[in-house]
């Protein structure tokens, strides 16, 4: 099981935004903000194991080759509304919401190229919403 990641960007107010935007609607929320990054999580830290969150950037060199990092959605819902707004906060289209049964048969996916060019993607795994 992982317990967070964090990758390196290039312009960190800008990537602070963007990441702010995309993965409200994952639930996402900023956890813990220093001089040089940001963590987020899910909901708010109080009662968090880490009150820093799993999601991490950091002003640095971007990673080369880039990464792709998947965030679980909750609903298809969520997928539709990761992808947009990852593109109002200037994310570029990197494969729209939809079923990719090449990994599986219900598996749901939206994938955005972040600012600094790593593939962003939210997904669900279920053949149909529980929320």
């Amino acid at each position: 099981m992982l317990d967070h990641i964090e990758i390196h960007v290039s312009d960190l107010e800008r990537s602070r935004a963007f990441y702010l935007s995309a993965l409200a609607p994952l639930g996402y929320m900023s956890r813990k903000t220093l001089a040089t990054g940001m963590g987020l999580g899910v909901g708010a830290p109080d009662g968090a194991d880490d009150p820093g969150g799993e999601f991490w950037i950091h002003q640095g060199t971007p990673s080369t080759p880039r990464v792709h990092v998947a965030f679980r959605a909750r609903s298809r819902a969520e997928v539709d509304e990761f992808h947009r707004a990852a593109l109002a906060a200037g994310g570029r289209d990197n494969g729209g919401p939809g079923l990719r049964p090449k990994y599986h048969p219900h598996y749901y996916g939206a994938f955005i190229l972040d600012p600094d060019g790593y593939n962003v993607e939210a997904v669900y795994h279920r053949a149909v919403d529980h929320q």
